[in-house]
């Protein structure tokens, strides 16, 4: 199947489904006054979004795997945020599992595409040089 947008791509809907969670838990006044940790870890799950989202335009498969890896990063962070949020009792466990989850599948989907674009990539750089050498 051919990408012909970005909302086609696993890694971008699995990014959606973790930001849509993110904003879900720090409704106003679910994280008290703790605005900074609501903020942040709904910039982190945009970011992942966005950036996937971004990448797609790029132009190059070196410069979206650029971005691709900024959306991984973007991912891990929200799993920082979320051990700080289950430990200031800003979420509970099972949330907590919950959102961890949405963000470790995000982050694999987007490493597999990531493996994908590499070994696409190094396919096409082989082609080339073996067409070179004739």
């Amino acid at each position: 199947m051919r990408i012909t947008r970005f909302e086609d791509i696993e890694a971008w809907k699995a990014a959606q489904e973790m930001t849509r969670g993110i904003y879900k838990v720090t409704e106003p006044g679910r994280f008290g006054t703790d605005f900074d940790l609501a903020r942040q870890l709904r910039r982190a799950a945009g970011s992942a979004m966005s950036n996937i989202a971004e990448g797609f335009d790029a132009g190059t498969d070196p410069e979206f795997l650029r971005f691709l890896r900024m959306a991984f990063r973007s991912s891990t962070e929200v799993q920082s945020h979320l051990h700080i949020a289950v430990d200031a009792g800003h979420i509970d466990r099972p949330t907590f599992d919950r959102l961890y989850s949405n963000a470790r599948d995000t982050k694999g989907l987007i490493g597999g595409f990531m493996r994908y674009l590499n070994h696409r990539r190094h396919r096409t750089d082989s082609k080339s040089a073996s067409s070179a050498s004739r």
